[in-house]
C-alpha cells in the first residue's frame, strides 16, 4: 500500500530566531514535518525527523529554514519535504507619550516545502485596534471600538524582516497595541483610534497596499478579523494577490 508521506507533529523545541537589529532571539517553536514516502521504504524513519531537528535549533532564518528541508529530503530518500514552525516573537515597544517600554507577544510561523513545489511562506499574527466609522458617525459621545486580530502570509524571494511585516500591519489599523500604557498613552491611543476609523474591509485594503508596495514581497493573502464590542459575531474581511494582478504595484 502506497504511503503519501510521514512525519511528526507538534515537537516543542526552542530555537534561535535572528532579529533585524543584528541579535537572536530565544523562544520556543512547535514544530511539525513531513516528507513524501519512497515505495521501496516501509518505515518513514520518524526518528530522522527528531535527529535533523534537534541538529538545526540554532539560529534559524528562511534560508536555513530551506537548508532543513534540503536535508530532510536527502537523509530520507524523498521527493518532496516539508515542515512549519510556529512560535511565539517579541518586540520592545516604547508607548507612544511616555517612553515607557513593554514587550509584546505576536504568533508567527515560517511554512515551508522543496521538492515537487518549493515555497515558503511567512506569516505573523498581528492584534491591532478597529475603531466603527459609522457608529463615529452616528454618535454624539463615542464610538464602538474594539481588538482585531490581521493575519498577513507572505512569500519572498528575499528576506523579510519579522519586524517589517508586523510594523506594515500596525500602521494599517485604527491604532497599535501596547503591552503597557501610562494614562496619558491611553488618552493618546484612544484618541488615535477615533480619529482614524476603520472598518474591516479598510484595514485589510491597506494592508494590501502596502504589501503591494513592498518590493520583497512577490504573494501575500491577508484576513483582518474584528471583535465586535457591541456584537457577539466577529467582522471579517480577505484579499489575496493572486486577485489583484491588474493593480499596480505602486498603487
Amino acid at each position: 500500500m502506497h504511503i503519501e508521506e510521514v512525519g511528526v507533529r507538534n515537537i516543542q523545541l526552542p530555537v534561535k530566531i535572528k532579529e533585524k537589529g543584528g541579535q537572536s532571539q530565544h523562544t520556543i517553536a512547535s514544530i511539525s514535518m513531513q516528507a513524501s514516502l519512497p515505495d521501496s521504504r516501509k518505515d518513514g524513519c520518524i526518528d530522522a525527523f527528531i535527529a535533523i531537528l534537534n541538529r538545526s535549533v540554532e539560529a534559524f532564518s528562511v534560508r536555513r529554514f530551506r537548508e532543513i528541508l534540503i536535508q530532510v529530503r536527502e537523509e530520507l530518500h524523498s521527493q518532496s519535504a516539508g515542515m512549519e514552525m510556529t512560535f511565539p516573537y517579541f518586540i520592545e515597544k516604547t508607548a507612544p507619550v511616555s517612553g515607557t517600554g513593554s514587550l509584546m507577544e505576536y504568533s508567527c510561523t515560517f511554512a515551508g516545502t522543496v521538492g515537487e513545489r518549493d515555497e515558503m511562506i511567512i506569516t505573523v499574527r498581528v492584534p491591532v485596534t478597529t475603531l466603527c466609522p459609522c457608529s463615529k458617525e452616528i454618535s454624539d459621545h463615542g464610538a464602538h471600538n474594539q481588538r482585531a486580530e490581521v493575519v498577513l502570509n507572505v512569500k519572498t524571494d528575499r528576506r523579510v524582516w519579522i519586524e517589517d511585516l508586523i510594523g506594515l500591519v500596525e500602521r494599517s489599523a485604527s491604532c497599535e497595541l501596547y503591552a503597557l500604557l501610562k494614562r496619558p498613552d491611553e488618552k493618546f491611543v484612544t484618541e488615535k483610534a477615533y480619529n482614524n476609523p476603520m472598518f474591516v474591509e479598510d484595514v485589510v485594503r491597506k494592508v494590501a497596499v502596502a504589501a503591494l508596495a513592498h518590493p520583497d514581497i512577490r504573494w501575500f493573502s491577508a484576513g483582518v478579523e474584528s471583535f465586535e464590542s457591541i456584537h457577539k459575531h466577529s467582522a471579517y474581511a480577505f484579499v489575496d494577490s493572486d486577485d489583484m494582478r491588474g493593480i499596480s504595484r505602486a498603487a
